[in-house]
């Protein structure tokens, strides 16, 4: 009672509230969503240079170009999104320069004489390698009398795209080509450096002469590094760096005898089976027309060639599972065959049903002696074969794709009549000769198989280990590791710096969970762990095989690293630096031979060395230092200790020669001028994204 007088008392109040409430929902609804009575309001995924990246637009096109695609979901959209920033900054700097591909450009580089690169790789035929013209012109039609399917036209409306952009940013590329040239000064100086060549001897310390118990390493050092290398870890935008504790889910022997026995009962139920096709089907084995030969069976080849038929060996270990095979038939099998086909391909205008009832029609005139074999490959051929009665000569076992192969080998009879499909369309095919020779014979053999993995039971129990783990250790990340490294069986690992929309984490590799956990970093603080175990799953068998506890172990960028923040991936390179230092100090004045004695190693020669060679033979591989203090040498002198990539080095200049060059400067000049201009397809689109101003805002919705 008290209660309701309360609200009698707060009557207007409450109205007014009520009325707020559901003004609030009439606005939320006014403003919300992808439209609002002020006008459209798209989801925008980011901006080139102020241009916006429509989510709708994207995910349509997604859809379009990856229909029934099962392959990595993060990196098709990690491609299209590049595809998206790569046509903006084409189609903008087009723009600003007048440059663009008129109507009829676009059509010749759809249909034309020399289509572009776009239609040639899709429209390939893979047998001959050449643009298949019959399915392009069939196209064309079906695009002129406005018959191709909606689904079709939706796409090659996006090619066309691809088609323009790709067809402008060749048109850019080749104005920067032509704006390049060498000066005569640059061209000397290449001609010296390549003519200039040097004899030496060299002495390399590695640097593991020094124990690691010798040096010592601070603060200062790691920082100094850095601002020696002030091109390393710089990151254009944030990052993070995560550790990563894996429970790795292996099956027990328990799980693995389990499955053996399985297997065996498996056996028994198949030496009673009535139709072995049947049975191999329903309990996920393979069973195979093709006939092998004793090379051929990968393990156990005489136990299995030598069963009687119908026998079973088994089970056995092949890999990560329980196999076992049965005997179904043995025979000779020819050496070689010889026979002809029709090869029929079907297209968007002849489906693979209407080809195969073509090749009906076409073996039915044969058999009834309408026509010949060698009149209806000339007719309906589609192949080179076509103008030689579709004969293919003799060809050894396997020389064929593999269902065309067991067709020919294996249930063929000579002078009959078979339809058989492999990747390249329908075949109407007659052998016409077998060759036996050796008189070798060859088993038809089927198998089933149970792999060994891990139980639910098992599964169970290594989720509640990760469980009681994070519990025990989730104050912060490095306790996190810090545990791990003290339990034989984890995997600890701290990942490489990832941005807000990388797919691949560390040894993790790249997909849904991965993901997720990069997700969770970029709206975590520093030191945070995860509250989440997540679960990864075997790609091919679809049990659990880890689980993975994640912390945040550094938040890095945009900008340059600090030295606490990179410490771990510089500090290998930090005390090696030091280990050289000290090993320098100790050989300062010393000559060559000298400097090997001191430390055990052998005196080295180079020979035929130019100053701009990339690498250096003997086992010296890139050593940008040793050819810089190499050439500022005179013939004789001996370098001082230095520092470089692989330990430390003391050099001497054995000989220096300088022959006349007899190279045509001009044409020097020429070759240089192509090498520069040979790279900027592979350098243009970065250097095109370098300067623009990109925001990125995929992880929001991906």
């Amino acid at each position: 009672m008290a209660l309701i007088s309360t609200i009698r008392k707060n009557s207007a109040l409450i109205v007014v509230l009520i009325a707020l409430g559901l003004l609030g929902f009439i606005i939320q609804d006014m403003m919300g969503g992808q439209s609002s009575i002020f006008g459209s309001i798209q989801p925008s995924i980011g901006k080139i240079n102020g241009q916006k990246v429509d989510l709708n637009e994207f995910n349509r096109t997604e859809s379009i170009l990856y229909a029934g695609s099962t392959g990595d979901i993060y990196a098709r959209r990690s491609a299209l999104w590049d595809y998206f920033v790569e046509k903006a900054l084409i189609d903008q700097e087009a723009a600003k320069l007048g440059i663009g591909v008129s109507k009829n450009e676009l059509i010749d580089l759809q249909f034309g004489p020399e289509p572009s690169p776009i239609i040639m790789q899709r429209f390939m035929d893979q047998t001959t390698g050449q643009l298949n013209r019959e399915q392009l012109n069939s196209l064309k039609q079906q695009i002129s009398t406005n018959t191709l399917p909606a689904t079709a036209r939706s796409y090659w409306a996006i090619q066309e795209q691809e088609i323009l952009k790709d067809r402008m940013q060749t048109k850019l590329i080749n104005m920067v080509s032509k704006g390049l040239y060498t000066p005569t000064w640059v061209a000397e100086m290449s001609q010296k450096e390549s003519a200039t060549m040097m004899e030496l001897s060299f002495a390399r310390i590695p640097f593991d002469a020094v124990d690691n118990a010798e040096v010592s390493v601070s603060d200062e050092d790691y920082t100094n590094y850095l601002k020696e290398n002030p091109g390393l870890f710089k990151y254009d935008e944030e990052a993070r760096k995560i550790g990563l504790v894996t429970f790795e889910v292996k099956p027990t022997k328990a799980d693995s005898l389990a499955q053996r026995d399985k297997i065996v009962g498996l056996i028994n139920d198949w030496r009673q089976a009535a139709n072995d096709t049947v049975f191999v089907e329903q309990n996920l084995g393979t069973i195979d027309g093709a006939y092998v030969k004793r090379e051929g069976l990968l393990q156990f080849a005489d136990s299995i060639f030598n069963l009687p038929i119908g026998g079973i060996f088994g089970p056995y270990v092949e890999g990560n599972a329980y196999r076992a095979v049965k005997l179904l038939d043995r025979k000779v099998i020819p050496d070689s065959v010889k026979s002809r086909h029709i090869l029929i391909r079907p297209d968007a205008v002849t489906p693979l049903a209407v080809v195969k009832t073509r090749l009906d029609s076409i073996k039915n005139v044969i058999e009834t002696g309408k026509a010949t074999f060698a009149d209806m490959a000339l007719r309906f051929g589609t192949d080179g074969t076509a103008t030689t009665g579709g004969d293919l000569g003799y060809t050894a076992l396997g020389g064929m794709v593999k269902p065309y192969n067991d067709l020919i080998f294996f249930q063929a009879e000579q002078g009959k009549l078979y339809t058989v499909e492999t990747q390249f369309g329908a075949h109407l095919v007659e052998v016409t000769g077998k060759k036996v020779t050796s008189n070798a014979s060859g088993v038809r053999v089927a198998y089933i198989g149970e792999v060994i993995k891990p139980s639910k039971e098992t599964e169970n129990s290594r989720f509640e280990e990760a469980q009681r783990f994070l519990n025990a250790n989730n104050k912060d990340v490095e306790t996190l590791l810090a545990a791990a490294k003290k339990v034989k069986g984890l995997v600890q690992e701290t990942s490489a710096a990832v941005n807000a929309n990388e797919f691949f984490l560390g040894s993790l590799g790249s997909g849904q969970q991965p993901r997720e956990i990069i997700r969770w970093a970029f709206g975590a603080q520093k030191g945070q762990v995860a509250p989440d175990i997540y679960t990864f799953t075997d790609a091919t068998e679809f049990y659990t095989n880890k689980y993975v506890l994640a912390g945040l172990k550094a938040v890095l960028g945009p900008g340059r690293a600090t030295a606490d923040q990179v410490k771990e991936d510089i500090e290998a390179a930090v005390i090696n630096r030091k280990k050289g230092e000290l090993i320098a100090e100790k050989l300062k004045g010393k000559g060559v031979k000298a400097a090997a004695a001191q430390y055990s190693v052998k005196v080295d020669t180079l020979r035929n060395i130019r100053f701009n060679q990339a690498f250096l033979p003997n086992n010296v591989g890139s050593e940008p230092r040793l050819n810089a203090y190499a050439f500022k040498l005179k013939q004789g002198q001996t370098s001082q200790p230095f520092i470089g990539t692989n330990g430390v080095y003391v050099v001497n200049a054995l000989s220096i020669s300088t022959p006349n060059s007899s190279t045509d400067l001009n044409q020097l000049k020429t070759t240089l001028s192509g090498n520069t201009r040979a790279q900027i397809s592979n350098r243009f689109m970065p250097a095109f994204r370098k300067s623009a101003k990109i925001s990125d805002k995929r992880s929001k919705y991906f």
